[in-house]
């Protein structure tokens, strides 16, 4: 018998053929998609510029000894100068091994993205609108008294916010939590119809599809009846998902539209700093933060790396102030504005009939990489160091400091139950890989650390003791907490945290704990990875 004539064997072939071919199909269409995307082009841009500059600048150290005894030297003295630089002794750690590891290309690197400070004339801009805007940013002092009687040691948390990020502590504000975006969506789209005044939107991605085709209908509508829309986007963060020149396209409907920090294939160190905040407020009196941009799989209408959990919370009441303060500073920023805003004329009308309830305490608050405070991570620290039965906490990156490794291995040790939700599934492969690197030293503290099965977790929250809570935009990752723009709201005994209680345990009943031998068990070319890319964690 012919074999190669066999009926069943030509029919279990067609299958397979088929299937190459469709696997090749994907495959080219996965390849034009990256030719034909924007971030190829940037990406190939400043690779080029590296490489020339590396080559230049090794083709001059081969021409002269006298250049490589200089570039040496030079080295040397940059190297002590970082060392006694007022930062992160990682970013210290990982700059020092560089530049000697390698002196030629280590100083090119450090002087093209070294600092992690965006550029002075900016800084200057921030540091003014800031002093403008503090006459309106007054604190009700009753409020204050309360919390101070309440718990004086919670009280220095919120005085630390207060002083340092320089947003009031606030009362009379109804909060609420959402557990998952396509919670919060159908909720945002109804109190954007009922926008009479303004609309304040400032997110780091938006990406077309339904999300934001919804949004951008009521947006338009709202801006024909004369309300007050203005919307700021990160320049990074739109690059692969909005067309060049959107921001003029949204204009031409009569939407206030600015960029920040448009992305240009420039080697420049003001790229590294983003715009990572979260924002939308509506009249002064509604406003919401979180983890969720304006993209289909924020809200699961679009599958990317499974079911996406995040989180989010929403405002009404005096605690949305702080957030249409933070946007109007940021819109002076980008727009380079030096007037004063008429701050009184965003004030929310009051309605003495019906008040705001006095849902606890909120405080929310910026953070900023302009300053010398880190304070989303001395947020964070302040909430573990004081934590007295428990610590929860969701991120999809754990890439952290010794600070922040050493505050949850002495309250793991201490007898705190502290626990960390990551994602099982990755949208980033060796910062997924990096984050694992983390486990470890955590594990053996006492640390219990749980990967989200079902897909992608991007929520960032902590909530500690069923008293205090933080929802926001806040990674533990080192863009976050040093790079980034960031936002988050602080909350002392609201009706959501034992909401958020509730949540982080529903989320562990998908999640699968990570143990000591799974660390131990990682093949040597990924502990090889990952020992690398700790060394330069800093400077991803």
């Amino acid at each position: 018998m012919n074999v190669t004539n066999s009926p069943d064997i030509q029919v279990s072939q067609r299958p397979a053929a088929k299937e190459r071919k469709n696997i090749i199909l994907k495959s080219l269409s996965k390849l034009l998609k990256l030719l034909f995307n924007r971030i190829f082009y940037v990406a190939f841009a400043i690779l080029a510029q590296i490489g020339w500059l590396a080559l230049l600048a090794f083709y001059f150290v081969s021409y002269s000894s006298y250049i490589y005894i200089g570039v040496e030297v030079l080295a040397i003295i940059l190297v002590l100068w970082i060392v006694n630089k007022k930062m992160n002794p990682s970013y210290k750690l990982a700059w020092t091994v560089t530049i000697l590891a390698v002196p030629v290309f280590g100083v090119l690197l450090y002087f093209l993205f070294g600092k992690s400070r965006i550029a002075a004339a900016m800084a200057v801009r921030i540091e003014k609108v800031t002093d403008d805007s503090r006459p309106f940013l007054l604190e009700d002092q009753e409020t204050r008294r309360q919390l101070m009687e309440a718990d004086p040691s919670v009280n220095l948390q919120s005085l630390y916010i207060r002083d340092k990020a320089g947003f009031p502590l606030c009362g009379h504000t109804e909060t609420q939590y959402f557990q998952v975006g396509d919670q919060m969506f159908p909720v945002l789209v109804s109190e954007l119809q009922r926008a009479e005044r303004f609309i304040f939107i400032e997110y780091f991605i938006i990406n077309d599809g339904l999300m934001w085709e919804t949004i951008l209908g009521i947006l338009e509508k709202k801006a024909a009846e004369g309300v007050d829309v203005r919307l700021i986007y990160d320049g990074f963060g739109g690059l692969t998902s909005l067309p060049a020149r959107y921001a003029e396209k949204l204009r031409e409907k009569n939407l206030k539209c600015v960029v920040f920090n448009p992305f240009r294939p420039i080697l420049n160190i003001v790229q590294n700093n983003r715009d990572h905040r979260k924002l939308c407020i509506i009249d002064g009196k509604t406003g919401f933060t979180g983890g969720i941009n304006l993209s289909d799989e924020y809200i699961n209408q679009k599958k990317r790396f499974g079911h996406w959990k995040d989180t989010a919370v929403m405002l009404r009441g005096d605690a949305v102030w702080n957030m249409t303060v933070m946007f109007l500073h940021m819109w002076q920023v980008v727009n380079k504005d030096d007037t004063v805003p008429d701050y009184q004329a965003y004030m929310p009308e009051t309605d003495q009939k019906h008040p705001f309830v006095h849902d606890g305490f909120v405080q929310p608050f910026s953070d900023s990489p302009l300053d010398k405070e880190t304070v989303g991570e001395n947020v964070y620290l302040h909430i573990i160091n004081r934590a007295n039965r428990y610590v929860y906490i969701c991120t999809p990156y754990l890439i952290i400091d010794n600070e922040m490794m050493t505050a949850l291995c002495l309250a793991a040790k201490s007898g705190v139950d502290v626990r960390i939700i990551t994602p099982s599934v990755p949208d980033k492969r060796m910062v997924f890989w990096l984050s694992q690197s983390y486990y470890e030293q955590l594990l053996e503290a006492g640390v219990k650390i749980y990967e989200y099965q079902p897909g992608f977790l991007h929520a960032k929250s902590f909530v500690c003791d069923d008293e205090i809570g933080v929802v926001g935009t806040i990674n533990l990752d080192y863009r976050s907490l040093y790079l980034h723009f960031e936002d988050g709201v602080w909350m002392y005994k609201t009706s959501v945290i034992g909401k958020m209680r509730t949540d982080f345990e529903n989320t562990l009943a998908y999640s699968k704990p990570v143990t000591l031998e799974f660390c131990h068990g990682r093949n040597i070319f990924v502990r090889l990875v990952q020992n690398v890319l700790r060394l330069v964690a800093p400077m991803i």
